[in-house]
């Protein structure tokens, strides 16, 4: 298979064999929703090859390319009226620089309307004397009204991919400078306001605009009632992502070279990068398109191994920058969001469709953020709102890496990453938990007083599980739940790093005020539930399971090895 890891151009994925799974269905399901379409979905979900593919479709100039790029889809069989009688006018907003402050991103933002504008006038062999005319106005405003006032009467398609690309990074900079451009009288506003002026006149006849979050459709939208935004509909749920069918297919050809079987690798890729659901009603939850692609591309099939690590650093790296939203708002409550979704795993909230930040910003607006990012799905409805779960394994390492980050700024402490690797190192190969046990107690004596204010077993269990995820030698489980059972944390291997042993760990809190006696007490319970999961099933298949108990008051810890 071609694995179409990082390509986002439809032509290209279609004539130069990719795999593709066909998205055309959606074209006449778009069509009927509206002229004006917002489609919003997390970072590396796919949505640029779903915008090319567009492209290729409605554009006039690829009219004599139909058969080859849309014959063996879908809409080839089944085409609407409207394809390939479109000028189309291409935007992309992202790569512009948001570090220099108001006049630097203004002249960015300026050069890419300029850049599209002349690129679609070369396109469609419009007269010089256009360009010429764009490239004498100054603002993106003015130039996007010279060139609607030259078109006339031609009515023109526009897609804009990654609309809000540099104003998510603007936002979680600076707030004030946010609304300075993207509010009433900022250019970007004034940008959008000839937009909508168009499609009153008729000469924007369609427009369809993908990004991330609906933080600047304020700007877009204002006054603008004829705009859909499709994001939570449930007919676009699977629109852009993949399903499990497409999974299933996808490793099939890895699972029929490995004796590992289909079923336990589709297991693992579910627990990775599956969880997404826009809709509530909709029948399945999506898989992030990118992360699936670089799984298959770096599977080792000789050895059958999985890519190391897991996670492509692209990716990463992108919800790295993305985590610097925590700190819009107040700080301390997006802290209170962040420890209950650790700690309680959900969270509850009205799910914002649109952001007014110049009316605040509350915790219903930073977890709806954190919903259009990627980082939390839905889950279920109840009477309070929409209740929000964290999708997959990989975005919880990324919440718990940022966790980590977030302890240490409270508490002006350190926790080296090197010493921690050295600790779950020993552990893995030595059955050693002291190390570790040691790292947990500096970090407990370290906390400040507001966060040992409130200390219990819980909080000791996040400690330990943010020390365990910084590393990437184990596939951690907490509280997975076993024949009604839940044991703490489980240490399971981690295809392809092979240790020498898996770990079971239950966690007992004594308070300080129960003294000796409670602590007896604790550690007695403790043990009988370790012996109790060792007898189920699931545990005993676990090949070199290490058990262990540690009991705690918040300072101290006792670590207790338990045989079987």
């Amino acid at each position: 298979m071609k694995i179409p890891y990082g390509e986002s151009n439809f032509k290209k994925v279609i004539t130069e064999g990719f795999v593709y799974f066909d998205k055309t269905p959606y074209i006449p399901t778009l069509e009927a929703a509206g002229s004006h379409l917002f489609l919003l979905r997390p970072r590396r979900f796919g949505k640029s090859l779903f915008l090319s593919m567009l492209e290729y479709y409605y554009d006039v100039a690829h009219q004599h390319e139909f058969a080859t790029l849309f014959g063996n889809l879908h809409i080839g069989q089944n085409p609407t009226p409207l394809h390939n009688s479109y000028q189309v006018l291409f935007m992309d907003f992202s790569g512009i620089d948001t570090d220099a402050g108001h006049d630097a991103i203004l002249q960015r933002f300026t050069s890419k309307i300029d850049m599209h504008l002349q690129t679609f006038l070369r396109r469609y062999a419009y007269p010089a004397s256009y360009q010429a005319a764009i490239r004498e106005k100054i603002s993106p405003a003015d130039k996007m009204q010279q060139f609607v006032e030259l078109l006339g009467e031609q009515k023109f398609l526009l897609l804009i991919d990654e609309y809000d690309h540099f104003a998510n990074s603007i936002l979680a900079a600076d707030m004030k400078l946010f609304l300075r451009i993207m509010g009433k009288g900022g250019f970007v506003r004034s940008f959008y306001e000839v937009l909508k002026t168009a499609t009153q006149r008729g000469t924007l006849d369609r427009l369809f605009v993908t990004g991330v979050t609906p933080i600047m459709l304020d700007s877009m939208t204002s006054g603008f009632n004829i705009g859909q935004n499709l994001s939570l509909h449930e007919a676009f749920n699977e629109a852009i992502g993949f399903t499990k069918a497409e999974v299933a297919s996808l490793l099939q050809p890895l699972a029929d070279t490995c004796p590992v079987g289909l079923a336990p690798l589709l297991a693992d890729v579910t627990r990775w990068y599956n969880g997404y659901r826009f809709n509530l009603k909709a029948p399945e939850t999506v898989y992030n398109a990118n992360m699936v692609l670089y799984f298959v591309k770096n599977f080792d099939q000789k050895r059958c191994e999985y890519p190391d690590p897991m996670m492509d650093e692209n990716i990463a790296s992108d919800y790295g920058k993305i985590m610097g939203m925590f700190s819009i708002g107040n700080r301390d409550t997006n802290f209170a969001v962040l420890d209950e979704l650790i700690n309680a795993e959900t969270v509850t909230a009205q799910q914002r469709r649109k952001f007014e930040f110049d009316k605040g910003f509350d915790r219903d607006d930073f977890i709806s953020l954190l919903a259009y990012m990627g980082f939390i799905t839905l889950e279920r409805k109840t009477l309070a709102g929409e209740t929000f779960v964290i999708p997959n394994y990989a975005i919880r390492e990324f919440y718990f890496h940022y966790f980590k980050v977030e302890l240490e700024r409270r508490n002006q402490m350190s926790i080296p990453n090197h010493t921690l690797r050295l600790a779950v190192e020993k552990l893995a190969l030595y059955a050693d938990f002291q190390p570790l046990v040691d790292e947990m107690v500096r970090a407990l004596r370290l906390l400040s007083n507001r966060d040992a204010m409130g200390m219990d077993e819980k909080h000791v269990k996040v400690l330990l599980l943010t020390l365990l995820y910084q590393t990437q030698i184990y596939f951690v489980q907490s509280e997975r739940e076993l024949n009604c059972k839940y044991p703490d944390i489980l240490l399971l291997e981690r295809n392809p790093i092979a240790v020498p042993t898996q770990h079971l760990i239950e966690l007992k809190y004594s308070k300080k005020s129960d003294k000796a006696a409670g602590w007896a007490a604790k550690k007695q319970e403790g043990l009988e539930q370790v012996q109790g999961y060792l007898q189920l099933p699931e545990i005993a298949a676990l090949k070199n399971l290490v058990a262990w108990l540690l009991v705690t008051d918040g300072e101290q810890i006792e670590i207790i090895k338990v045989g079987a």
